[in-house]
């Protein structure tokens, strides 16, 4: 069974062979990467593979899932939990196997989450520009205790869990927001309507999956709800907010300070060595003139834990596929 597995990178080979090696050596499982992103202008490269493998920005909509039929594909796996990329009513009529990994490591991007509001408080960044200089005057990297802080989490699923527990553990009041409620975090936390945590939250961080009610739920009139020097912090789908509105809120002052390692066009950027061109991207630009903003490169699920668990669970997928047996991660999901 041949796999084209696209928007390869050189981790993603190398966790990739290791889990065929060791687990799937005798399937006859053939990977074909291709460093190349899933396209209208791309699809062809799957010709006569019956399995493609796609990671977050790869696209699959509907012109592109019928070139993927054409070219004889029958199964998708995405190896990663979000599925906002691909339309799964037409996958569904054509009648692909889909499959994803719905939780590689839930702590991975928690800790980064962590460490993105960590360096922007103590201006960690800033420092170390500073003492690398020979500078180790301390104006401008006057910080705030975390401890007694409200957090904000909008989303309480894997993910939201357990970036609440590390929270927890600084001695933050947790406020949470989501239409599915989690009897642990009512346990150490309280959940809340959207209005109420954006008020009453020092720190803001999402952690829900972006849908057509989702998509801009930050934007210009739920900034104007956000406590005034909130810091907010985005480590799961870059639409989630409506970026130039942010940028709005950082110029008036209404926010202290963003983080996000996620950002709504990001896929022309991130997991791309742009060092050599020139970005037109106006509004990512006018983002990295801002000193209290960090942008990472869509990296907080990149630790080796959960390289190992999505190469792990992209392969059980595939072997659900070839052997027929009923899959747990397929979509869509089965209510």
């Amino acid at each position: 069974m041949k796999i084209a597995v696209f928007s390869a990178q050189s981790y993603d080979r190398h966790f990739f062979d290791e889990a065929l090696a060791r687990d799937y050596a005798s399937r006859g499982f053939e990977l074909v990467y291709q460093t190349a992103s899933l396209a209208a202008g791309t699809a062809s490269l799957a010709q006569d593979c019956d399995v493609i493998c796609v990671f977050v920005n790869d696209q699959l909509d509907a012109a592109v899932l019928q070139q993927l039929k054409a070219c004889g594909v029958r199964a998708i796996l995405l190896r990663c939990a979000g599925f906002n990329n691909i339309d799964l009513k037409e996958a569904q009529r054509l009648g692909f196997f889909v499959a994803r990994v719905p939780a590689y490591s839930p702590e991975a991007v928690a800790e980064h989450t962590i460490a993105l509001v960590m360096t922007l408080n103590r201006h960690i960044h800033q420092a170390y520009n500073r003492v690398r200089e020979g500078n180790f005057m301390l104006d401008g990297l006057l910080g705030f205790n975390l401890h007694g802080k409200t957090i904000g989490l909008i989303g309480t699923g894997r993910i939201g869990m357990a970036t609440a527990r590390i929270f927890r553990g600084f001695g933050c009041r947790l406020l949470g927001h989501d239409p599915l409620e989690q009897p642990e975090f009512a346990a150490m936390g309280q959940y809340v309507p959207l209005d109420t945590l954006l008020a009453e939250s020092d720190v803001v961080s999402l952690h829900c999956p972006l849908t057509d009610a989702s998509r801009h739920m930050i934007n210009a009139d739920t900034l104007m709800c956000m406590k005034d020097g909130a810091m907010l912090v985005n480590t799961s789908r870059g639409a989630l907010i409506d970026t130039s509105a942010v940028i709005g809120a950082l110029k008036s002052r209404r926010l202290r300070a963003l983080a996000i390692d996620v950002y709504e066009q990001e896929s022309q950027l991130f997991y791309h060595d742009c060092s050599a061109n020139m970005i037109e991207d106006e509004v990512f630009l006018r983002l990295t003139t801002f000193p209290n903003v960090i942008i990472t490169g869509h990296q907080g699920f990149f630790t080796i834990e959960a390289m190992r668990e999505i190469a792990s669970v992209t392969f059980h997928n595939l072997d659900c596929f070839a052997s027929g047996r009923d899959c747990g991660n397929i979509l869509p999901i089965k209510s």
